[in-house]
């Protein structure tokens, strides 16, 4: 009866993992719209995709899309095709891959090692920071996290405890999709390098099998995923002889992936720069102090490739992104899952010990501080943020007081779950970090939703222009376009700001009772009288002017941009 309980307890404490998953990643689905900076532009590029039944060439507006393979957009206009509810569709493919990659460091742990590491790993990857807040959004990022921890999961099996060739397979498959999902999908191929030096160095229980004929097996089927997007949309801009599917084509194999790598044009940091952000993966890498020990040990005394596999992509993937000057913190993100699975058999004895524990508390006990804090001080007090709030959200005072009292009610449950469970420090984290997360997205994130997602502006927008006018967007973001509810005309994304203003002016001088324009207030040229222009509330930071043809005072054919905006009026992508 012992073994049978036993197998009850791990299946009981297996569902628990997923079903928390589940509410912690789930709650909130349904009740926001796509946010800034990146889920507006993939959404729409996906709504567009539906509407037109072009799947193949992305398009924002009425350009081409070509910053992104498509992967994540074919997932949004599937799940839509599915729900039939924007609001649903677009944070499913988050929930998938990540609650994917929890299964694979869980089920590998338990593979691996035990049933008990499998949980370890699984609950430190779920509670990981910046793991659970982008598995929260719509971004590319978790996705392609999905994609490349299937890959390792099927390379590490047949490595380690292999052969499986069916897994090897699935490992290079998986590789090629995060491939087709975001260009560095490929990384998870380097998990074969520690792997092969291990296997010459004569490692025990470590092989790649090279001479094998089914090895090739595995380039084959990364070709094959590859080949799902690749080969069409090629095949179709070589045939078609279409100069503007020729430029998609150059832009997406060459600018954005190798050339991006190579020569990065933003987000410029120092090559020490992951270090920090590491931080991010709290309270997992807490840990890490009291690991770098052991793992020594195992590596230089048992050449255990359990933990060489993991920590050495984790350190690979690293300094793979530490090379080009430009870095973002989610480029690291897939490296967090191995991370996990390498820390996953050491956390029972590290949380023994009274340091560690201490650690955690304070850690604990750090959030509570600053949630409770930023609540009671949103009620008592008027601190700058809470102005800044009203001025670039435009949230008025009866959803910042609201906003407070869910802070005060975060704060007041993570003060009860450090008194509870006062000698249980990780007990006490994760109950806190759960009703955050969850707290999160089914009151916080409803309540900001109607301006960080630009529905506010422009259901105003529609309302003042009535529904027989026609809106034009100049100086837009695809949130914009995304929550437009009127009938909208777009004058090019990527061209600058004054090059959208001359084709806007024109095109409203043709109906001009009809046509109004709505303008980014950064891009309002001189010519247009402020006093006549209607100015829209706030949204994400922009401010946003309505312009009907009363409003033109002698506009030129050629309206400059305001001078002190210049160095804006490039800018095409987010803030």
């Amino acid at each position: 009866m012992r073994p049978m309980t036993f197998a009850r307890t791990r299946s009981l404490d297996t569902w628990l993992l997923f079903i928390t998953a589940l509410l912690v990643i789930g709650a909130g689905i349904g009740l926001r719209d796509p946010w800034p900076a990146d889920e507006p532009r993939f959404t729409l590029v996906a709504k567009q995709m539906v509407e037109s039944g072009n799947w193949l060439f992305p398009h924002r507006g009425v350009e081409l899309y070509s910053d992104k393979p498509p992967m994540l957009m074919w997932l949004e206009g599937l799940f839509f095709l599915i729900t039939g509810n924007w609001r649903v569709a677009f944070l499913m493919p988050s929930l998938v891959a990540t609650l994917g990659a929890i299964w694979c460091v869980k089920d590998l742990g338990q593979r691996l090692w035990t049933g008990k590491v499998g949980l370890y790993a699984g609950w430190a990857l779920l509670f990981a920071f910046q793991f659970t807040y982008q598995a929260k959004r719509a971004q590319i990022d978790a996705l392609v996290l999905g994609m490349i921890t299937l890959a390792n999961y099927g390379l590490i099996r047949h490595l380690i405890k292999g052969p499986d060739w069916k897994m090897w397979v699935m490992g290079w498959f998986f590789a090629g999709l995060g491939t087709i999902t975001k260009g560095v999908g490929f990384l998870a191929l380097l998990m074969i390098l520690p792997a092969a030096v291990a296997s010459v160095r004569g490692w025990p229980g470590v092989k790649v099998w090279a001479g094998d004929r089914r090895f090739w097996l595995g380039p084959l089927a990364f070709l094959v995923a590859v080949s799902i997007w690749l080969v069409p949309m090629v095949a179709t801009v070589l045939l078609s002889g279409d100069p503007e599917h020729r430029a998609y084509l150059d832009d997406i194999l060459f600018r954005q992936t190798a050339k991006r790598y190579a020569r990065s044009w933003d987000h410029p940091q120092p090559v020490w720069y992951f270090l920090t952000v590491l931080a991010m993966w709290a309270p997992a890498i807490l840990a890490l102090p009291w690991a770098i020990a052991p793992w020594a040990r195992r590596l230089r005394l048992r050449h255990d490739p359990r933990y060489l596999l993991p920590i050495a992509w984790w350190l690979l993937v690293m300094v793979f992104f530490s090379i080009p000057h430009g870095k973002r913190d989610v480029y690291i993100m897939p490296a967090l899952p191995m991370l996990c699975l390498a820390l996953a058999p050491l956390l029972p004895g590290i949380l023994r010990l009274r340091l560690p524990r201490a650690v955690l508390y304070a850690f604990a006990g750090f959030l509570v501080m600053v949630t409770l804090g930023l609540g009671v001080t949103m009620l008592t007090g008027e601190p700058s943020f809470e102005r800044k709030l009203h001025v670039e959200r435009g949230l008025d005072n009866s959803i910042t007081d609201t906003l407070a009292w869910v802070l005060v009610t975060i704060g007041t449950w993570g003060l009860g779950s450090l008194l509870w469970f006062r000698r249980r420090p990780l007990q006490a984290l994760l109950s806190i970090l759960g009703a955050l997360w969850v707290l999160y997205g089914i009151t916080l994130a409803p309540l900001i939703n109607d301006s960080s997602s630009a529905r506010g502006v422009m259901h105003e927008v529609a309302r003042r222009i009535g529904p027989q006018a026609e809106l034009g967007l100049v100086a837009w973001k695809e949130q914009n376009l995304l929550m437009t509810q009127s009938r909208t005309t777009t004058f090019g994304f990527k061209m600058t700001w004054k090059e959208q203003l001359q084709r806007g002016l024109a095109w409203q001088a043709q109906a001009q009772q009809a046509r109004w324009l709505l303008v980014q207030d950064v891009a309002l040229p001189t010519c247009v009288d402020r006093a006549v222009a209607q100015q829209v509330a706030n949204s994400n930071r922009r401010g946003w002017w309505l312009v009907p043809m009363a409003a033109r005072v002698g506009c030129p054919a050629s309206p400059p941009v305001p001078a002190d905006d210049a160095a804006r009026a490039a800018q095409v992508e987010d803030e």
